[in-house]
């Protein structure tokens, strides 16, 4: 038997419906103009004709985008960045999260203080900066991954999920007489996938999306990764010099519209991926956000 919706329930559908709609389009307009802008001419953009739709459709901007060296060897720096920084920060994670799920360790509660002290209270720059100068990772790879290695909020997530596990399991492996390294890897981890997965695309993003440490350590442009690139090119008013000398063609582009299709490359690997991963992410989401 269907139970009949008051007014109020119909209105406040409608209202949310609304509301989605309205913040669905303020998400998307944006992206479909830039993708909208990199397949325009030159001519349109400069006359700001381009709303939603190509307008004199045609390739040139990303012709010019993936026959630069420069491009490609800051897109193979973030793949790098992403693939290893990824390794360090969940094997750092799960390292931690793992002896801070277990309510028997000794200074439990003062090390979880401690973690969430530097969620509340960063690190000053200069101070860090210096720090990392003294420790000789300056205009390296490292400068890159080891200071993000272990992620606050992700750690908790990853605490508040081993907790979620039954205890009589790692009990039951421990009388076999496994280690508590062993536990971790060949019974925890493999039951844990949700929220590994989870992490996995929290960590990844992060690094493929992070620019900021970059621009405070790398200076040689040999090092930088795809958004710094990207950041110095939106910030250059000369950005088509970049790619003078790249080809001999005859091609219909602008800086602002190599800048939309920079823009497009870059975003493209992660909304591939993401779909993929979708499913275990929500799980992973929701699972690591309840309590015991």
């Amino acid at each position: 038997m269907a139970i009949k919706r008051s007014l109020g329930e119909k209105i406040f559908d409608v209202f949310n419906v609304f509301v989605l709609t309205i913040v669905c389009l303020l998400v998307l307009i944006p992206v479909i103009h830039v993708i909208a802008g990199s397949f325009s001419s030159t001519q349109a953009l400069i006359r700001n004709q381009v709303f939603l739709l190509p307008v004199d459709f045609n390739l040139d901007n990303y012709k010019l985008v993936v026959q630069n060296r420069t491009f490609w060897n800051t897109f193979k720096n973030s793949v790098l960045l992403v693939v290893v920084g990824t390794a360090v920060n969940m094997v750092m994670t799960l390292l931690t999260a793992y002896p801070l799920s277990k309510s028997y360790l000794r200074g439990r509660k003062f090390f979880i203080l401690a973690f969430v002290f530097t969620m509340i209270f960063h690190a000053p720059l200069i101070p860090t900066y210096i720090l990392i100068r003294n420790l000789g990772l300056l205009d390296t790879f490292w400068a890159l991954v080891i200071p993000p290695a272990i992620g606050m909020f992700n750690l908790m997530l990853c605490i508040t999920f081993f907790r979620s596990l039954p205890e009589e399991l790692f009990e039951a492996a421990r009388v076999d007489g496994m280690s508590e390294y062993r536990i971790l890897w060949q019974i925890a981890v493999p039951i844990s996938m949700p929220i590994i997965v989870t992490l996995l695309l929290f960590y990844s993003v992060n690094h493929w999306n992070s620019y900021f440490n970059a621009l405070i350590y790398i200076t040689d442009r040999k090092l930088y990764p795809l958004q710094l690139y990207l950041y110095h090119l939106l910030a250059e008013a000369n950005a088509i010099d970049n790619y003078r000398g790249v080809t001999t063609v005859n091609l219909d582009t602008s800086p602002q519209g190599l800048q939309l299709a920079t823009i497009v490359v870059a975003t493209v690997p992660i909304v591939v991926v993401y779909p993929f991963l979708q499913k275990h992410f929500i799980k992973g989401a929701m699972l690591g956000s309840l309590k015991e």
